[in-house]
């Protein structure tokens, strides 16, 4: 849902590129992407989806939570945040020790590429893969 938020942006002249890098520009995009997730969220507990499914949901909306404020202010990786969520989670349902290796692995190759192409430092990738999978683990904890 982000890409087609930031597409129909793009195209409707709210956002000047891809990379949002106008700070003035993120919390736009910021609040209509908190909305489709409470959207989302609402249906899928209306209508009784699996728990996984919810808490994937939950896990965004958690993940959102941190990292939204602070892209309006630094320039935080939502890549490497959910990247590292997604790893935090797999890594939760399927034997650890792999998942966190390979997981690492790619969350680490997306952060490399993010910086490589000028789009992050390297404080903000691992700034969001941090978020990213605290806001996970603690979500996971409280869900149970």
């Amino acid at each position: 849902m982000p890409a087609v938020v930031i597409f129909g942006g793009v195209r409707q002249g709210w956002f000047g590129d891809w990379h949002i890098g106008e700070r003035s520009q993120r919390p736009k995009l910021v609040a209509v992407i908190v909305v489709l997730v409470f959207v989302a969220l609402a249906l899928l507990v209306v209508l009784g989806a699996p728990r996984m499914m919810v808490a994937c949901v939950a896990i965004m909306l958690a993940t959102l939570a941190v990292v939204g404020p602070i892209t309006l202010h630094w320039k935080i990786s939502f890549h490497t945040a959910v990247a590292s969520g997604a790893v935090v989670m797999l890594a939760w349902i399927l034997p650890a020790v792999p998942m966190l290796v390979i997981g690492g692995v790619v969350v680490a190759s997306i952060g490399w590429a993010r910086v490589v192409i000028l789009d992050h430092t390297s404080a903000q990738v691992l700034a969001g893969a941090a978020a990213g999978g605290v806001a996970t683990a603690v979500t996971l904890t409280l869900l149970g």
